[in-house]
C-alpha cells in the first residue's frame, strides 16, 4: 500500500483528517478541486496500490464477469492496517491538531467505508460516492450490525444512471442504496444525492462534494 499526505501548512492549526482509498495519483487531483471549490482546511491522507477487488470487499464474492478474479473479501485486513499501522505513523508526522478521522471512497472503497462504520469507533463521518451497495448481502448486514454510535454524519451519492445495467447484481445498486439510507437517516445526519450519468463520470468530482458535505 502507499500513502500520500496533502494539507496546507498555512491553514488552522486543528484540523479534520480525511481518508481516502483510492488509485495513485487521485489524491492529488481530488485535494487540488477541493481547494478550487473553497475547502483548505482539511488533511487528506490518500491510500493507493490496493488490491481493489480484495482489500474492500468484506467477504468473499464470486466473480461479476467471466475471466474476471472474485472478491476475496480482506476489508477486515485492510481496515486493521489502516487503524493500527496507517493512521498512527500518519498522525505523528503531521504537525496538526486532528478534530476528527473521517473515512471516504468511490465505487468498491465507498462499500468499504460504510463496512468501516460498522467495525470500528475511529471514523467519525463517512463518504460513499457512489458505493458498491449492490453488493450481496451488504444492506442488510448493515441494517442488522448497525453503524457505530460516535459516528454522527454520512454521505452517501448515486449516478442516477448506475442502475441501468443488465447485470443482475449491479442492478440493484440503487434499490440497495436507498434502503441503506432509509436505514442510517434514523440514526444519524445522513443525505443521500443523485449525480447526472453512470458510474463512471465525474468520479472526483463525486467524492469532493461527498468531503464537502461532511466537512460542513
Amino acid at each position: 500500500m502507499k500513502t500520500e499526505l496533502f494539507y496546507d501548512q498555512d491553514t488552522k492549526e486543528e484540523l479534520p483528517l480525511i481518508v481516502l482509498s483510492t488509485f495513485e495519483g487521485e489524491g492529488k487531483k481530488t485535494f487540488d478541486l477541493l481547494k478550487e471549490r473553497g475547502n483548505r482546511n482539511l488533511i487528506l491522507l490518500c491510500v493507493s496500490d490496493l488490491n481493489w477487488n480484495d482489500d474492500l470487499s468484506p467477504w468473499y464474492l464470486d466473480p461479476l464477469f467471466k475471466k474476471e478474479p472474485p472478491f476475496q473479501g480482506k476489508a477486515d485486513l485492510y481496515l486493521e492496517e489502516l487503524i493500527d499501522k496507517i493512521l498512527p505513523e500518519t498522525k505523528r508526522s503531521i504537525d496538526k491538531k486532528i478534530s476528527y478521522t473521517a473515512l471516504a471512497g468511490y465505487s468498491l472503497a465507498g462499500l468499504f467505508a460504510l463496512y468501516a462504520a460498522t467495525k470500528t469507533s475511529e471514523f467519525k463521518r463517512i463518504v460513499s460516492a457512489s458505493g458498491s451497495l449492490w453488493y450481496p448481502g451488504f444492506s442488510d448486514y448493515l441494517i442488522e450490525k448497525g453503524i457505530d454510535p460516535n459516528i454522527d454524519r454520512i454521505y452517501l451519492s448515486l449516478g442516477n444512471k448506475e442502475a441501468l445495467t443488465k447485470h443482475e447484481l449491479m442492478s440493484q445498486v440503487k434499490d440497495q442504496t436507498i434502503k441503506i439510507y432509509d436505514c442510517l437517516k434514523e440514526k444519524t445526519d445522513c443525505v443521500y444525492e443523485e449525480n447526472e450519468g453512470n458510474h463512471f463520470k465525474d468520479e472526483t468530482l463525486r467524492v469532493c462534494k461527498g468531503i464537502e458535505y461532511i466537512l460542513k
